[in-house]
């Protein structure tokens, strides 16, 4: 193509996706954007028709999603105070990803967070809120840490899947909750529902001035950028993702595996386990089984939708707070169960594992007629 002609084509206007080489050189970002959301409409989609065959209309069901979710500003507080545990704990499997690892724990690392938190606020009671703040939030990362950092051990040094293994131990995590509440750490005071002693009102983490919302979206916030720039911006992270991709070529060029699985595990479960010690500090007041309300497992569904992305993580993490919050409002206005919604969640999980068999696969997107 001559200069002339180059230019003509620049005057007229031409759109970038239709440049072939537009599209060869950003359609795998591209993709990243169409094929979850494709996904995501077509959950929405099936989840309609079941609604339809419930006798219920679909239009009607998006519209009070919509409206429990984003409509006010009620709506868009309890939004965003569900997405700030969602983020964290997409953090938990995010991270591992990097490394190859499907790390599927980070509700077992929310309770033993929250566990480790409340304890640390039960034994410094009388000292500065300011103090057992601190105090709280590192014993939260670090119980949280520790207990993904045992699926990473297990598959390091007895070769252990790491998806089972951080499974096995969300149930671990149950039963230890479960008999430090009714046991050792239960109040006396808890008759009907066990749970320990309160870590005191004012050791609770208030609110962003001017909303109902608490300050544990600011940690997800600031989590999910260090995360970023950890994996993508620093020496460590690019070690981390040359042994995601080969951990073969990662050993021959010397770098310690061993030590990668080990960290990055650790940071994942400490994000997970800052979900918990916000659950905490910030809503509960208290360790019981309220905690065990699925962020966790919530959370694997955002860290996969966001394509392992840390900052992707924090709207698809809204848009999913935000579905889980509309469940009340679809159970009083349609009489549909308040659980649906976790229907729905399933329903995407299932399109989006599905849709993964797409990428690469697209022929527009590679500049291909």
């Amino acid at each position: 193509m001559t200069t002339e002609t180059a230019e003509s084509v620049e005057a007229a206007g031409i759109a970038p996706a239709a440049d072939p080489g537009f599209l060869q050189r950003h359609g795998a970002r591209i993709e990243y954007i169409v094929i979850p959301g494709a996904a995501l409409v077509g959950a929405l989609a099936v989840f309609g028709g079941f609604v339809a065959l419930y006798g219920k209309n679909p239009l009607d069901l998006y519209f009070y999603m919509y409206y429990g979710a984003f409509g006010t500003a009620f709506s868009w507080q309890n939004t965003l105070t569900r997405a700030a545990p969602l983020i964290l704990t997409a953090l938990c499997t995010a991270l591992p990803a990097q490394l190859g690892m499907v790390i599927i724990g980070g509700e077992g690392a929310l309770l033993i967070g929250a566990l480790s938190a409340t304890a640390a606020a039960l034994a410094l009671q009388g000292a500065a809120p300011t103090v057992v703040q601190i105090a709280m939030v590192i014993a939260g990362m670090i119980g949280g840490g520790l207990w993904i950092t045992l699926s990473g051990g297990l598959r390091q040094y007895r070769g252990v899947n790491e998806t089972i293994s951080s499974l096995l131990l969300v149930y671990i995590a149950l039963a230890v909750l479960n008999h430090l509440v009714e046991g050792p750490m239960r109040d006396p005071a808890s008759l009907n529902k066990p749970s320990t002693r309160e870590i005191g009102a004012a050791n609770m983490i208030g609110t962003i001035p001017g909303t109902d919302v608490h300050w544990g979206l600011a940690f997800g916030l600031v989590a999910a950028v260090a995360a970023y720039i950890l994996i993508y911006h620093t020496t460590f992270g690019f070690a981390a993702r040359v042994a995601g991709g080969n951990i073969r070529a990662a050993k021959i060029v010397g770098l310690s595996v061993g030590k990668l699985i080990l960290t990055v595990c650790f940071l994942a479960g400490s994000c997970a386990g800052l979900a918990g010690m916000i659950e905490v500090a910030a809503v509960q007041g208290r360790t019981n089984a309220n905690l065990a309300a699925g962020y966790g497992f919530t959370g694997i569904l955002v860290a996969f939708l966001a394509r392992q992305n840390p900052l992707a993580i924090i709207p698809v993490a809204i848009l999913l707070g935000g579905i889980s919050a509309s469940g009340g409002l679809l159970q009083r206005r349609l009489g549909l169960p308040d659980a649906s919604v976790l229907v729905l969640q399933g329903i995407i999980f299932v399109f989006v594992l599905a849709s993964d068999a797409l990428y690469g696969r697209i022929g527009f997107l590679k500049g291909k007629s």
